[in-house]
C-alpha cells in the first residue's frame, strides 16, 4: 500500500513533471521580435534558427512566416522563401494585412529577377484590392510596378504601369492645394527618370527644372531635398555626368540600397572598380527588404558575386 508521501511522490512523476516541459514552451511571437532583432543587427543564421523555432511550434504563425520568407529571400533561397510567403499569405489576419502579404510575395520575384512572375503577381493583388475597394492600394501596386519594369530595362511597361498608378493617385478637385503640389512634384519626378531612361535627356532636363520651381513653390526645401538628389542624379546619370550623378547621390540617403548602389554604378562608369565595389558591398549589407532593395540588390550581387542579375 502506498504512504501518503508516495502516492504524492508518484502524482509528481506520473504527472507534474509535464508541467516545466510545457511552461517552458517558447512564445512563437517573442522568438520573431528576438529574431527581428538579430536580424538588424546582420546575424542572419541565428534570426533564421529563431524563426523556424516560431513556426514549428506554431505553422500559423504570420509573422513567422512572414519574417522567414523575406529573410530567405535576402539570402537569395527564393524557392523556399517564397513556400514561406505564401503561407503567410494564407493565414493573413485581416484584409489590409493580406494586401501587404501579397505585395511581400510580388516583390520577392524582383529580388530573383523574374519578370513574368513579378508582373503577374503585381497584377493579381492589384485586382483583389480593387475589388476590396482598396483604390490607394490598387494605384501604389500600380506605382511599385512600373518603377520595378522600368529599372529592369523595360521602359514601355514602365510609363504604362507608372502613369496609370499616378493617375489613379491624382487628387480630385476640392483637395488642398498642398496635396495637388505634392503630386505635380512626384509626377515630374517619375516622368524625368523615364525620359532618362529612354534617352530623351533634353526632356529630363526641362522635367527636372520643373521639379525645382515646384519645390520653391511648395516651401518645404527639407522635406524635398532627398527627393531632388535622387532624380537630379538619375538623370546626370544616365546624361553620362557621372561626376555629376556622385555629387547628387551621396547627398542623399545613404541608407537606401538604391542609391547606394547608383553611386555604385557611376562609379564603375568612371573606370573606379574599387569605390564601386565598396558601394556594391554597402548595397548587400543592408537588411532592408523593399522596392529599392529588390531593384538594388541583384544587380550588386551580380557584380560581386556574379550571380546572373537578369
Amino acid at each position: 500500500m502506498l504512504t501518503v508521501r508516495g502516492a504524492a511522490l508518484l502524482a509528481c512523476v506520473t504527472f507534474a513533471c509535464a508541467w516545466p516541459l510545457a511552461a517552458q514552451t517558447p512564445d512563437p511571437e517573442d522568438l520573431v521580435k528576438q529574431g527581428r532583432a538579430l536580424f538588424s543587427q546582420g546575424r542572419h543564421d541565428e534570426a533564421e534558427r529563431l524563426y523556424r523555432q516560431a513556426i514549428h511550434i506554431n505553422p500559423r504563425s504570420f509573422e513567422g512566416a512572414r519574417a522567414l520568407g523575406i529573410l530567405l529571400t535576402l539570402k537569395g533561397q527564393y524557392p523556399e522563401a517564397r513556400t514561406h510567403l505564401q503561407r503567410a499569405l494564407k493565414v493573413a489576419p485581416s484584409t489590409m494585412v493580406r494586401h501587404q502579404a501579397a505585395a511581400t510575395l510580388a516583390l520577392s520575384h524582383a529580388f530573383e529577377g523574374n519578370l513574368e512572375a513579378l508582373q503577374r503577381e503585381y497584377e493579381n493583388l492589384r485586382r483583389q484590392q480593387l475589388a476590396d475597394s482598396d483604390v490607394s492600394g490598387a494605384a501604389a501596386s500600380a506605382r511599385s510596378l512600373g518603377r520595378l519594369l522600368l529599372e529592369a530595362g523595360d521602359s514601355a511597361g514602365g510609363r504604362k504601369w507608372y502613369e496609370l498608378g499616378y493617375q489613379e493617385w491624382k487628387p480630385q478637385p476640392g483637395q488642398p492645394e498642398s496635396e495637388q503640389l505634392l503630386w505635380d512634384l512626384r509626377w515630374r519626378h517619375m516622368q524625368a527618370r523615364l525620359a532618362a531612361r529612354e534617352g530623351k535627356l533634353d526632356e529630363a532636363k526641362r522635367l527636372l527644372s520643373e521639379f525645382e520651381s515646384l519645390m520653391k513653390k511648395r516651401g518645404r526645401p527639407d522635406e524635398d531635398r532627398e527627393f531632388y538628389r535622387w532624380v537630379a542624379g538619375y538623370v546626370a546619370y544616365y546624361a553620362k555626368d557621372y561626376d555629376g550623378a556622385i555629387s547628387h547621390f551621396t547627398q542623399g540617403d545613404l541608407d537606401d540600397p538604391f542609391i547606394l548602389n547608383m553611386i555604385g554604378r557611376s562609379y564603375e562608369a568612371k573606370g573606379d572598380v574599387t569605390n564601386a565595389r565598396q558601394y556594391y558591398r554597402r548595397v548587400l549589407e543592408s537588411n532592408v527588404y523593399n522596392l529599392q532593395s529588390a531593384i538594388a540588390r541583384p544587380h550588386a550581387r551580380a557584380k560581386l558575386i556574379g550571380q546572373p542579375s537578369h
